[in-house]
């Protein structure tokens, strides 16, 4: 991918903060007669190999900057739990700021700890279960894939497993 230069960039970066391809083409300096002009080019333009690659590029580092890592949510949640942050209250009778996090909001932020790191016996027996249940499922596949036979075959096969089992707990 080569780096674009004057125009190209500017409207990669116009069109990346607004949205707008036609508007993007416009505020970039390219000369328009016309709006519709402006919105073919600038439609050609997003087709442009090295253009779509920048803004491709361009967005993944905007995003990757912008969102928190699971450390920093976790580093957060683990502040509001202990207390360590504060927050601006409003009230019919002011604004109060720098007041202790309540202790709603931090069993709130208990729990969500709880969640990524759990210690409850049920929560942990539900789990096991879960595992359990997708390994015998996984098992089941990979058994009905390492037979050769017909998918009707199975079928018949199955079924008369069914049938015989009936059969022995009704008779």
């Amino acid at each position: 991918m080569s780096e674009l230069r004057g125009k190209q960039r500017k409207f990669a970066d116009n069109y990346i903060k607004s949205g707008n391809a036609t508007e993007a083409y416009v505020n970039a300096g390219y000369k328009v007669r016309s709006n519709e002009t402006a919105r073919a080019n600038a439609s050609r333009l997003l087709t442009n190999a090295n253009v779509k690659a920048y803004i491709e590029k361009r967005l993944k580092q905007i995003e990757s900057a912008k969102l928190a890592t699971a450390q920093e949510i976790l580093e957060y949640l683990t502040s509001v739990m202990r207390g360590e942050q504060t927050e601006t209250v409003v009230t019919a009778k002011g604004l109060y700021k720098n007041v202790e996090v309540s202790a709603k909001d931090r069993i709130t932020a208990a729990k969500e700890l709880l969640k990524r790191y759990p210690v409850d016996p049920l929560y942990k027996m539900q789990l096991r279960k879960i595992n359990a249940e997708a390994d015998l499922t996984e098992a089941r596949v990979k058994a009905m894939q390492g037979n050769n036979s017909t998918q009707e075959d199975k079928v018949a096969k199955m079924m008369g497993e069914l049938q015989d089992a009936i059969r022995e707990n009704t008779g």
